[in-house]
């Protein structure tokens, strides 16, 4: 790419972080009640097109990519309560001062310091900035000798203290922000959301998406990059990517019916996708298996297994677990269940709505 799109980044949201830039943001409804405990200043210069935090679980470790002025983690951290933990990854040096700068006293307001924030980038989530900072210090790079040695010292960073840890996130989230990495390094960031997720681990990003390919004259337009807009995924290639990077239920909880914007004839618009990393484990075929509900006359697994409508269908003991996730709605009936859980409501019920703290997709 002939533009850099990190420095482009950098410097509209350093901009972001000392003034606020409404072109960055869209129309967003936050729960009141949270957004009435955050410090004025977090609140206006915040950018993004969802709210991530209403899939964030009591007890939960959250990792929030890109979080600015640590809006979003402020609120989860008080979803999260006293035995959970948020952790706000940025590479923006001006938006984590704005977000440590009231972290002492959001602390005393919870009870307790739930949110640290570190510098990092999102596609690379094992590379610690400040200690590769530190390094440099003493290590300047100056040949091709020094270069190599670089590069080894952040093989073994990522290796042995890894800035985030592998299985150690129970839900990753983000907020308008993986549409900012480079393409060619988009597929490494999803692989590294499926790294530090444990088994069961969710997923809930609110990004932009676009109707249609984005040409590459706006992909080397640097303001229309950092402004979400030439870095987006296309709609459908934005579900693929997970999927082929191993996660389940992949759905878009949250889809706009109105464009955000349009540029030459492309709509842009703003969606939530969540999705699950499966447990491992368990691979034996049982003798009791998993009914589809309805209402199709038959779905597909991502791993090619098809389900009839009230036929049963004998899986193993991973998959039974992994498709009676309530990230599949309750769309089948778990024949090992008792009998009580068996007569559960349909998941296409008249009338049903999505529950609003679980991470769910609508199987209808």
């Amino acid at each position: 790419m002939f533009m850099n799109a990190n420095e482009s980044v950098l410097e509209r949201y350093s901009e972001g972080a000392k003034e606020r830039q409404e072109s960055l943001c869209c129309p967003v409804s936050y729960d009141a009640e949270l957004l009435a405990m955050l410090p004025a200043e977090i609140i206006e210069k915040d950018y993004g097109c969802g709210d991530p935090s209403r899939y964030v679980q009591e007890g939960d470790v959250v990792l929030d990519l890109g979080s600015g002025g640590g809006k979003i983690c402020y609120m989860a951290a008080r979803l999260v309560g006293k035995t959970g933990l948020v952790i706000g990854l940025d590479m923006n040096d001006d938006m984590l001062a704005l977000a440590r700068k009231y972290q002492t006293e959001m602390a005393a307001r919870f009870g307790g310091d739930r949110v640290r924030f570190v510098k990092g980038h999102i596609q690379d989530l094992g590379l610690d900035i400040d200690a590769l900072d530190r390094y440099l210090q003493t290590h300047p790079v100056n040949s091709h000798e020094e270069y190599t040695a670089l590069k080894a010292w952040e093989t073994a960073q990522r290796r042995d203290n890894p800035l985030v840890q592998d299985e150690s996130v129970d839900l990753v989230i983000s907020n308008c922000v993986l549409n900012l990495v480079d393409d060619h390094e988009k597929q490494q960031m999803i692989r590294e959301i499926f790294r530090v997720l444990k088994p069961a681990g969710r997923i809930a990003i609110s990004d932009i998406v676009s109707d249609r390919v984005i040409p590459v004259n706006m992909k080397n337009d640097p303001e229309l990059w950092s402004g979400c807009i030439s870095g987006a995924f296309r709609e459908d290639e934005f579900l693929d990517a997970f999927a082929a990077a191993g996660f389940s239920a992949v759905c878009y909880d949250k889809w706009d019916a109105e464009p955000w914007r349009v540029i030459e004839g492309i709509e842009f618009r703003s969606v939530t996708l969540t999705a699950v990393k499966p447990e491992s484990g368990n691979e034996r075929i049982s003798n009791q298996g998993l009914i589809y509900r309805g209402p199709f006359a038959a779905v597909v697994d991502d791993n090619g297994q098809t389900y009839s409508r009230g036929q049963r269908v004998n899986v193993s003991g991973a998959t039974r677990k992994l498709l009676s996730n309530p990230a599949f709605n309750n769309a089948f009936i778990d024949l090992s269940a008792t009998a009580d859980n068996v007569a559960g409501n349909s998941c296409c019920s008249p009338g049903e709505s999505m529950p609003a703290k679980s991470l769910t997709g609508n199987c209808c």
